[in-house]
């Protein structure tokens, strides 16, 4: 069984829509190269058939572990939240520890991180240090090239 991720309402949304599309566009669109390409005779040297099938198989696997996310998300609500500690969907502040550098995260889930908008996966290492931290409080967090220590500053809800 599967872990529940939680999403915004916007982000259920969006996967929901993915998942739509996919089986109403994409599914019946496959099925119909998969026809024309079996009406052009021997389907054992058929590069077009074998092609098609096998887009429709990743196509599936897609589709399946889709409906599995779909299946165990949770929306949160944001106002059932404690206001004072870092969670999913808030927005956190932060000072580098050393550099002094200030940046802004938002904490996602992992199919809705986007670095570039500085949307971060809670899974994430940094995501896992700020989890629960509350203004002042210092996350040392294990990154790829060493320790990093981040001082949040300010907290937000959406």
């Amino acid at each position: 069984m599967s872990t529940p991720a939680y999403y915004t309402e916007e982000g259920l949304r969006k996967l929901q829509e993915e998942l739509h599309r996919m089986r109403t566009v994409e599914r019946p669109h496959i099925s119909q190269q998969i026809a024309e390409a079996r009406d052009k005779g021997d389907l054992s040297e058929n590069a077009e058939y074998h092609a098609a099938k096998e887009e429709q198989g990743l196509l599936e696997a897609r589709i399946a572990k889709l409906e599995e996310t779909v299946a165990n998300a949770r929306v949160i609500d944001p106002s059932q939240v404690e206001a004072g500690k870092v969670f999913i969907h808030c927005t956190v502040k932060v000072r580098q520890a050393g550099s002094g550098a200030e940046r802004s995260f938002t904490l996602v889930a992992e199919s809705e991180a986007d670095i570039k908008t500085g949307k971060i996966s809670v899974n994430s290492p940094i995501g896992q240090g700020l989890l629960g931290k509350q203004v002042g409080d210092v996350a040392e967090v294990k990154a790829p090239n060493g320790m990093m220590r981040f001082e949040v500053i300010e907290i937000a809800r959406q």
